[in-house]
């Protein structure tokens, strides 16, 4: 049996969520999680669907690819797949070859699982290490202490809320109302709680979206945002606390987050919510002008 590349489709979506639920575990690599999904569900089902790639064998997925952008694909793999060679050598071929679909020539970004054999024929294709990421986790197997501030579960009569914060903690964002409804919609938001901080004056001061993979696997924070006009106060740490609670009550048994390593403030936060840093991870990067393949 061959190994196929395919593109689910609206219909198929609940299905590259499912597998992705269930691969993940706080023993592997990070790697594509039903969040991300969830995150990206705000530019609706149609463009979700048209952003995922899967690849399978004999009926059954094997790869979730997420197209994040025009030049990144981020990939999770099944746990007895990770050096899988067939699917190893396919995956690196549909992403080197355009008119397979997936990434465009140029330079472009795959983030695979450290130590997954696609992470490694990259690159022996001479696909450079892009700038590194740190991973951090905290263990919910503890009661999580009290954030130390109000924090709100928004709804949709209180999605206007949560989108206004966002949108004043990262700066150029498109977020709307009509972004949190389409995102609220999609098969991940039924395991994912989206939260409010406020502050002594009630004013809404920071936000992050938690999303479960199911009991006892690992939840994740993506994306967590202080409002511009409210940083260095600990907001940003009160409501990485909240999240990790909120998983905990949702069953996770960790809750994880990943941000730019070079964003020291970010890693500091996390790391004074309780959460502990683990190896650093680096996307896979093609660039043309240095000869990458």
């Amino acid at each position: 049996m061959t190994t196929g590349l395919g593109t689910p489709g609206v219909d198929g979506l609940s299905e590259a969520v499912g597998v992705l639920r269930e691969w993940q575990d706080d023993g592997a690599p990070t790697q594509l999680h039903p969040g991300d999904l969830g995150w990206f569900w705000r530019s609706g089902a149609e463009a979700t669907a048209a952003a995922v790639r899967t690849w399978s064998r004999g009926g059954r997925m094997l790869a979730v690819g997420l197209l994040d952008g025009p030049g990144l694909l981020r990939l999770a793999l099944a746990p007895d797949a990770q050096r899988d060679e067939e699917l190893a050598h396919q995956v690196l071929q549909d992403v080197i070859e355009p008119e397979r679909g997936v990434l465009p020539a140029g330079k472009v970004n795959v983030e695979a699982p450290m130590g997954s054999l696609v992470h490694d024929l990259l690159c022996e294709a001479g696909w450079g290490a892009d700038e590194p990421w740190t991973p951090l986790r905290r263990d919910l197997t503890e009661p999580v202490r009290d954030p130390g501030v109000r924090i709100e579960v928004a709804g949709p009569e209180r999605a206007h809320t949560f989108v206004a914060v966002h949108r004043a903690a990262f700066d150029g964002s498109r977020f709307t109302d009509e972004g949190w409804h389409a995102m609220a919609a999609g098969a991940p938001f039924a395991d994912a709680r989206c939260l409010v901080a406020y502050d002594d004056q009630d004013t809404a001061v920071a936000t992050v979206a938690v999303w479960s993979a199911g009991p006892g696997r690992p939840g994740l924070l993506e994306p967590m945002g202080v409002h511009r006009d409210h940083r260095r106060r600990g907001y940003g740490e009160a409501i990485s606390v909240a999240a990790a609670a909120a998983l905990r009550e949702l069953g996770s048994s960790s809750a994880m987050v990943c941000t730019p390593s070079s964003n020291v403030g970010a890693v500091a936060t996390y790391e004074a919510a309780g959460f502990q840093r683990c190896p650093e991870t680096r996307d896979r990067v093609r660039d043309t002008r240095t000869g990458g393949g």
